[in-house]
């Protein structure tokens, strides 16, 4: 699948959550989304990552934007790395990739020397009619969330 273009309209999407929920992305028009991509659930990286975004909650609410943490994890794993980092924000599980395609994330990857498929940590602005406002891509976890922050905040 071809990668999103910025000011394109995001496809709808549902898939399941934590909290015994499926979040649907149309259900948040009103609002922007942050949408950010992780590996894995509870790895050292996932877990700074989420961490940042956590941090900075506060700010991305009073700036009408949510968060949404997704990862090919099954809801379980996504329970547990919410509940042990105090998440505030619904992680979701893209056990089957549907959302991944949508947003072009899965790469290939080298793992410990054997290319595998995986996905590349990325994240998405969507704005309050459902359009990709910014992507960042291939995202290193160190100051990414303020970055993000500041986007939202610029408008």
């Amino acid at each position: 699948m071809s990668e999103l273009e910025t000011g394109q309209p995001v496809p709808d999407f549902e898939v399941p959550a934590t909290g015994e929920q499926s979040i649907r992305l149309s259900e948040l028009r009103g609002r922007k989304v942050v949408l950010f991509f992780y590996p894995k659930a509870s790895t050292p990286g996932c877990t700074q990552e989420g961490q940042d975004f956590r941090d900075l909650y506060p700010q991305f609410q009073a700036a009408n934007t949510e968060i949404l943490g997704i990862s090919r994890d099954g809801v379980k794993a996504q329970e547990n790395f919410k509940a042990k980092q105090d998440f505030p924000y619904p992680l979701l599980s893209d056990k089957a990739e549907t959302v991944c395609g949508l947003f072009d994330v899965i790469r290939e990857k080298n793992m410990y020397g054997r290319k595998v498929m995986g996905i590349e940590r990325s994240t998405f602005l969507i704005d309050e009619e459902g359009r990709l406002l910014e992507a960042w891509r291939k995202v290193k976890v160190k100051g990414h969330a303020q970055a993000v922050l500041e986007r939202v905040q610029a408008g």
